[in-house]
């Protein structure tokens, strides 16, 4: 899949920053490498609530859609950047054990 640049990247309720419009599209590249079948992609970026006794919470969603089934992964942290980081992380594994599962399987053969 060929990504164009902050095409698929949502900011909700946040302002709109270049550099982690960049972050995200490197992340979304890097994914490339674990599941080559990546159909469309879609990263939400969002601050939805401002609690009193948490401070202000922000949400990184990350939503791909891969043959077989979708992968969605949702992360929230009190820094954007942290909750980035983590949804990747968890996408990227998510991505690894998937590929993972289908290496095993086609070497198990017919059932």
């Amino acid at each position: 899949m060929k990504i164009a640049p902050n095409d698929n990247i949502v900011f909700r309720d946040i302002d709109k920053s270049d550099a982690l419009a960049d972050t995200v599209s490197k992340k979304l590249h890097k994914l490339e490498r674990y599941c080559g079948d990546i159909i469309q992609s879609r990263v939400v970026l969002e601050a939805p609530h401002q609690h009193k006794n948490k401070g202000r919470q922000y949400r990184a969603s990350v939503e791909l859609a891969v043959s077989g089934s979708p992968v969605t992964i949702s992360n929230e942290s009190d820094s954007i950047h942290r909750a980035v980081k983590t949804a990747f992380e968890s996408a990227e594994r998510c991505l690894k054990e998937r590929s993972n599962r289908r290496i095993a399987q086609r070497h198990q053969g017919p059932a």
